[in-house]
């Protein structure tokens, strides 16, 4: 049996990831001690904290970090950044096969934003957006999540480690989906209907993320869901993972 750790387990993704993985043995862990959870305490940016943590794991899910995307440099730098290092420094002391790094959309978003100072927002016409190519942060958190995948490639070929940077993108369930619809202008709607994952997608993404053997490292795939209105490319990712996405936010908004 795979044992699988969990860092911020205790988040939104965090909790479809337990249930996605629920036939794994599953290791949890989140920045406090949860009361409705068995989840051990980590500070992630404590190394030897961390490398304690994962022994005897095998593949480590790390969804901990400061998920703020418009939050400023000073509260990234110890969770994204030092934290991601500690991350991969732990499990390579701890010979672990795979490192799951949740990235973001955030990483490569700011070409198709309506303004630099709106990262939630998508032109008219934006350009579809490919796994492989350039870089484009859209924040300082995007730029967090570029130094977690760059991480996540020097471990790959450095370290022989299975690596998969998921992009993740906006989880929400169709009742929330429908309010920030409402919510927003066009460029926010426009970005909500295109980056939206749903639950049960989040679910299906984390589990190819975590268990499909890997034809080649690192990978990274998108993580969002069958959106009509999407830009992410998905189609590497449903090759490359196996990843089959059953959600549109089309269809969840009742236009289909």
């Amino acid at each position: 049996m795979t044992e699988i750790a969990i860092t911020g387990a205790t988040g939104r993704v965090g909790s479809e990831a337990i249930e996605a993985l629920s036939d794994a043995t599953l290791t949890l862990f989140s920045h406090s001690e949860p009361e409705d959870l068995d989840a051990e305490p980590l500070e992630i940016a404590d190394r030897a904290a961390f490398v304690d943590a994962l022994e005897g794991q095998d593949v480590l899910l790390h969804l901990a970090a400061n998920p703020n995307p418009r939050a400023e440099w000073d509260s990234l730098s110890g969770p994204n950044i030092e934290g991601v290092y500690n991350a991969y420094a732990a499990a390579v002391e701890n010979d672990l096969e795979r490192v799951v790094f949740a990235s973001s959309n955030h990483a490569v978003n700011m070409g198709n934003t309506v303004s630099p100072i709106r990262p939630e927002s998508t032109v008219g016409t934006p350009d579809v957006v490919r796994p492989d190519e350039t870089m484009d942060p859209d924040t300082y958190y995007g730029v967090t999540k570029v130094f977690g995948e760059a991480m996540g490639h020097y471990y790959a070929i450095r370290h022989g480690l299975d690596v998969v940077n998921l992009r993740i993108g906006w989880l929400l369930s169709p009742d929330e989906l429908r309010a920030e619809c409402n919510d927003r202008d066009a460029a926010g709607e426009r970005y909500a209907r295109a980056m939206w994952l749903s639950p049960e997608d989040c679910r299906r993404v984390i589990d190819a993320a975590v268990t499909t053997t890997l034809e080649s490292t690192p990978t990274t795939a998108h993580g969002i869901s069958a959106n009509a209105e999407r830009f992410l490319s998905l189609s590497e990712t449903m090759l490359e993972l196996g990843y089959r996405p059953q959600d549109d936010s089309a269809a969840a908004l009742g236009e289909l």
